[in-house]
């Protein structure tokens, strides 16, 4: 479903370098140096969960007693998002641990779309942990925890091809895994052959110092004006997900270890969408995807709710009225 390219160019700054000398890594400039979600529900309550901003389109496994990794491909698009401090996002989270003790661990990887973090409307490959229900937290190499090895991929650098719409697809394949020896969370990610990122210390966590006890994949956007639904900011591809493939964002290839080092195709999954007039998430299965689905859609640039196009209605039946009434 994704077409390939050389695994060493698929992000921007690869035009000038395919890598950093040996024993140092790319690092992008930044003056940010941490950023916290301030996420205080329950990210299984889907009505709790639109607040604040944030509206989320995933699927998930949560009934596995142990969980010691994951794996998926995810196409790559460039959502329009309406305010620099608002994103978009497709990602990965591997957690355990709940928002109402305030020891929930994280594990996040994937693309995003965040102007006033990037300075940009580009794709980027980032990475986020947090060990305290998102009270503090960290992106990618802004604070210490995340340990980078790689000398060819860089966190929060540019994503060089996206998705076009009924055309070619571009992804990347990200694969999360706790090693049974060191005990730490390794991340690879790649476009036709891995590279491993680096890892997560087995230190850094608490209710992940040994398993995650969920998965989830998806998208989520954040907008700033929550007084409404107001939002044009896009999840995805900006379509919902029925449009399918070459057209939708998808997750593709789903994987779990319930085992260290023993990843299975995932059988089944739960899905939810926080406000399904304005992003939505669909089931699909193919030879090439296994199980698999599709996510997204426009935000309020085009709400589909038949009770918004009715009350719309009603207001240009009225308007109809009282100009034929004006006039007589």
């Amino acid at each position: 479903m994704v077409q390939k390219e050389e695994n060493s160019a698929w992000q921007v700054w690869h035009r000038r370098s395919r890598a950093c000398p040996r024993g140092s890594i790319p690092v992008r400039r930044s003056e940010d140096t941490l950023f916290q979600k301030n996420e205080t529900v329950s990210p299984n309550a889907a009505a709790d969960r639109a607040t604040r901003g944030h509206q989320y389109a995933t699927a998930y496994v949560n009934s596995k007693p142990k969980i010691y990794g994951t794996k998926a491909t995810i196409n790559v698009w460039d959502p329009i998002v309406q305010g620099s401090g608002d994103f978009s996002l497709a990602q990965i989270w591997l957690s355990s641990g709940s928002y109402e003790t305030n020891d929930l661990n994280t594990i996040e990887v994937g693309w995003q779309v965040f102007p006033s973090k990037y300075g940009d409307a580009q794709p980027r490959l980032f990475t986020y942990w947090t060990t305290d229900a998102y009270y503090s937290g960290c992106y990618s190499l802004r604070c210490p925890g995340f340990l980078q090895t790689s000398s060819r991929i860089a966190l929060e650098a540019a994503i060089s091809r996206t998705s076009t719409y009924g055309g070619d697809q571009s992804g990347i394949t990200i694969q999360i895994w706790k090693d049974p020896i060191s005990g730490n969370w390794w991340l690879a990610v790649g476009v036709v052959t891995f590279e491993p990122v680096g890892y997560w210390p087995a230190e850094l966590f608490t209710n992940m110092s040994d398993h995650a006890t969920m998965v989830e994949w998806g998208g989520e956007i954040l907008y700033q004006n929550i007084s409404g639904l107001s939002t044009i900011t896009q999840m995805g591809s900006g379509e919902y997900a029925e449009k399918g493939y070459r057209k939708s964002a998808y997750f593709c290839n789903l994987s779990i270890a319930e085992e260290p080092n023993s990843l299975q195709p995932v059988d089944d999954f739960n899905m939810q969408a926080d406000h399904k007039d304005l992003y939505t998430i669909t089931k699909s299965n193919t030879e090439a995807c296994g199980n698999h689905f599709y996510f997204g859609g426009p935000g309020y640039g085009h709400v589909r709710s038949t009770a918004v196009r009715g009350a719309a209605s009603l207001v240009l039946l009225f308007s109809t009225v009282f100009l034929v009434l004006w006039f007589l």
